[in-house]
């Protein structure tokens, strides 16, 4: 298995590198030689990394069903790079550098603004940090979100994320940075706070590298589509950022703040003792977490380890559980757990990943995303996403060769909780104004990300 393991990280480092070099031969030369019908991604020969995206009038609206219809042909298209940062304390270690090259058009009418996404991707990742047994230490265990490597830098495994597209807006022009730094007027700020726990009163490093704004009224727009969950109900998640965390109460939240919420989330109080951070209500609707504690059956002194919460005994390469199917009864509750590793169902039968080998890493091991007969237990449960969550309708095709992305959202949603931007804000003699935005490609990987900041949509009349 070691010479196995070794043969694996050789071939993973060469296709990181392979990946790389495609990824920049695919942004100069990738042309135009297929025909939407076989929806192989169809990107134009546009220079890139420009900055402007035009959005295009139309009184005929585009169908969302993930299909380049002819209507798109009136939109300019707009090829840009998205690359990952070097945001500070090794967050994006493994990934700084790479970029991932979308190309965006943009059309709108008197209700409503649409968007269509084409992202060249070999690997169609949706499978996100799955469940495995370990027959070493008899444990259950989660794949890495991203790439691992050991202390002299080699890669030990490939990231078990998924592919994400999102975009940042400013809420009312309410943050004074975004106009200059879109993304980065809240991404990743490791901002160092004062610790008054210690005597004396400490400096801390922020580890954190949370989203946050800079002040109480200012927020910002987020468009978040997990590529292989959102889109099972034709929904991108609608969220937002607030400034929870940020520079100027620090020190009151230990550096643990997080501004990123999901629409509808409000604050509803804050906690009385240190860290003070804000207390927000519970979104509803969206994934929740496949795991659980458990104390291990028959050991003394108590042992808790960490177990999938359902499982679908026997299903074969599954990538999420439906809240349909826990109250159908279709996935089972794990109840109990040995030092074994053997797992009790609520039906009171048993899961024993010793003998059942499908359940273990090695099932799996070199085969992209567990196909061809791995049991792999999803990490996430699944449901529709409701009310303000739900403002964003789309589509998600991958077509072998990448990701089309097709997704419309009214000009001015009715929420009025200031937690969307409003496109109809704003205009002059009848004419939107021009709004800036950043967007993000995660490719393989639940955090690192490329980033491409200062894009700029601009309504033509």
């Amino acid at each position: 298995m070691k010479t196995k393991s070794k043969n694996m990280n050789r071939v993973s480092l060469k296709s990181i590198a392979y990946t790389i070099a495609c990824v920049s031969v695919v942004t100069i030369v990738y042309m135009s030689s297929c025909t939407r019908k076989n929806q192989i991604l169809d990107l134009p020969a546009v220079v890139t990394n420009q900055s402007t995206l035009l959005c295009a009038k139309t009184t005929t609206a585009p169908t969302i069903d993930g299909i380049m219809d002819d209507i798109w042909e009136k939109a300019t298209p707009l090829t840009a790079v998205t690359q990952v940062p070097d945001p500070g304390n090794g967050l994006f270690y493994g990934y700084i550098g790479t970029q991932y090259p979308v190309t965006l058009r943009s059309m709108y009418d008197a209700t409503s603004i649409y968007f269509l996404a084409e992202i060249p991707d070999m690997t169609k990742s949706i499978l996100t940090s799955p469940w495995y047994f370990d027959p070493v230490t008899k444990r259950w265990a989660q794949e890495p979100g991203a790439r691992t490597y050991d202390v002299n830098g080699n890669l030990t495994r490939e990231g078990w994320g998924e592919d994400k597209l999102a975009f940042l807006w400013n809420i009312d022009n309410s943050v004074t940075k975004f106009a200059t730094q879109t993304c980065y007027a809240s991404c990743h700020l490791f901002t160092p706070y004062l610790d008054p726990t210690t005597t004396p009163a400490t400096m801390k490093s922020n580890q954190s590298g949370n989203h946050y704004t800079n002040g109480s009224t200012e927020k910002i727009d987020m468009w978040w589509c997990q590529l292989g969950r959102d889109p099972l109900y034709n929904q991108f998640s609608d969220e937002y950022q607030d400034w929870a965390g940020g520079p100027s109460i620090t020190a009151l939240v230990g550096g643990s703040g997080n501004g990123r919420k999901k629409d509808d989330q409000v604050v509803i109080g804050s906690s009385t003792s240190y860290p003070y951070a804000p207390t927000y209500s519970t979104a509803v609707g969206g994934t929740t977490s496949n795991t659980q504690k458990l104390n291990l059956t028959g050991v003394t002194p108590a042992v808790s380890v960490s177990v999938p919460l359902y499982v679908i005994p026997g299903k074969m390469n599954y990538y999420y559980i439906l809240q349909t199917e826990v109250a159908a009864n279709v996935a089972k509750k794990v109840i109990a757990v040995d030092s074994t590793g053997i797992l009790t169902l609520s039906d009171s039968t048993k899961i024993n990943p010793i003998t059942d080998v499908d359940y273990q890493r090695n099932a799996w091991e070199d085969v992209v995303y567990g196909k061809d007969g791995a049991k792999t237990i999803p990490s996430y449960l699944s449901a529709p996403l409701t009310n303000g969550r739900a403002d964003i309708t789309c589509q998600v095709e991958y077509t072998g060769t990448g990701w089309r992305v097709e997704w419309k959202r009214l000009l001015k949603t009715p929420s009025s909780l200031k937690q969307d931007i409003d496109f109809t804000k704003g205009m002059v003699d009848g004419q939107m104004q021009d709004q800036p935005f950043g967007m993000a490609f995660f490719n393989q990987s639940n955090y690192q990300h490329g980033i491409k900041p200062n894009l700029l949509l601009k309504f033509q009349k």
